[in-house]
């Protein structure tokens, strides 16, 4: 666990944080990160259903974000298949609104092994030549050293996540 969270920091010092640590506490910590898409709220909902079309397989257990997937219906998994026939649930989807609103509880990464409550939320809302996408994610529980140092860490990546979603939206038809 700690051993994954370290290799990742290295990866993460090289990716500009857009996203912001709301509050931390080691009870828990809220980070949110805003961008503006060129795309219609529903073809960015569309997107944001699809993580492995654009999430980053540096952030995933496989290597690959292609064996993600987001099946956006109360109680859906955000899953991933890994080698050997294996699986991982990176959260419970929890409310959808197509082209409003997917949100999903679950620990990501090294939070996943942690005593954690954690709850994700991608808002989208219609915007000058696009849609803006509103990330947010909430987190309280226990991890031993406390979660106020991690949550950089998680910012980092969560921010780096919605700008490869920007870039995927943002690519030229053709």
């Amino acid at each position: 666990m700690t051993r994954i969270a370290l290799a990742l920091v290295p990866m993460l010092l090289a990716t500009p944080a857009v996203a912001e640590v709301k509050s931390a506490s080691d009870g828990g910590f809220e980070i949110v990160s805003v961008e503006t898409v060129k795309a219609t709220p529903a073809a960015a909902y569309d997107a944001l259903r699809n993580p492995g079309q654009w999430w980053n397989g540096e952030h995933t257990y496989s290597g690959d974000a292609k064996n993600m997937t987001i099946d956006a219906r109360a109680g859906g998994c955000f899953c991933e298949k890994t080698e050997g026939g294996g699986t991982i649930e990176h959260g419970r989807i929890i409310y959808t609104q197509p082209g409003k609103t997917l949100r999903f509880t679950g620990g990501l990464g090294p939070l996943q092994s942690e005593a954690i409550t954690a709850t994700l939320t991608w808002t989208i809302e219609p915007a000058p030549g696009g849609a803006k996408v509103t990330q947010r994610y909430v987190v309280s529980g226990y991890m031993a050293g406390g979660l106020k140092g991690i949550a950089p860490v998680v910012d980092k990546v969560l921010a780096e996540q919605l700008e490869r979603l920007k870039a995927y939206l943002d690519k030229p038809a053709g």
